[in-house]
């Protein structure tokens, strides 16, 4: 039978760094692994057809890291963006971050608007990096700009609803079908709520550098084996 594909696909990359300790080496060679795998996986994602892909790539509480390791995850994240950058241009994957610009550097800042500007018009998929991100200050920004808009008379609260929420997101994306974490961790640390409201959940084992495309076909898989019934019944 062939495999339905999720429209939206959500990955909490997690394990970089235990993935490291086991083969006693600095954490931050985890997450250069992780980078690494990042590349193969989003790739092999889009040539699967799959439209969206998001990834948790650092929280907001991943500040409470060690300042090492945070810094060595900044200088990563702009190498990565263009390693990644080149391979889902050339796939014509626009490119969209999610998350709060407060904390990060001017460098990092820019590196994100040129992916965001150069592939803006790219239309056979999306890319959402979420960086510097946290769920509930997804939320609480859009409730701020939405009373902001109906302060100054640009919106009714009539007008509020489901849709119209989404849109004050930091990115207005279709709702997650399939949420992967890896490394047996069993939450959702605060990633993405709105979006995962019926979201199918797949834990693994695995640790994020160790995870392939083979890891990937078997997380559809058991996406295809779920039964979405949107809280409704399944007719007889």
């Amino acid at each position: 039978m062939e495999q339905k594909m999720p429209n939206h696909v959500a990955i909490i990359m997690d394990g970089n760094g235990r993935w490291a300790q086991k083969r006693g080496l600095k954490r931050t060679k985890g997450h250069q692994k992780g980078a690494e795998v990042l590349k193969k996986i989003s790739e092999y994602v889009y040539d699967k057809k799959i439209k969206v892909l998001s990834v948790f790539a650092f929280s907001t509480e991943n500040w409470k890291r060690d300042k090492e390791e945070v810094d060595y995850l900044m200088d990563l994240f702009l190498k990565a963006f263009k390693d990644n950058f080149d391979a889902v241009k050339k796939k014509g994957v626009k490119v969209v971050f999610s998350g709060l610009k407060d904390k990060l550097s001017d460098k990092v800042v820019k590196a994100m608007e040129k992916m965001s500007e150069e592939t803006k018009n790219n239309n056979n998929g999306v890319f959402n990096i979420c960086l510097n991100y946290g769920g509930q200050d997804e939320i609480v920004n859009a409730s701020k700009k939405i009373s902001e808009d109906v302060l100054n008379g640009n919106l009714s609260i009539d007008d509020i609803n489901k849709d119209s929420f989404g849109k004050y997101l930091f990115n207005d994306l279709p709702p997650i079908d399939l949420l992967i974490r890896t490394s047996g961790e069993y939450r959702i640390s605060n990633f993405m709520l709105w979006q995962m409201a019926y979201a199918e959940l797949y834990f693994t084992d695995v640790l994020w550098p160790d995870f392939d495309e083979k890891q990937m076909d078997k997380a559809i898989e058991v996406f295809n084996n779920r039964d979405r019934r949107f809280g409704g019944v399944k007719k007889k």
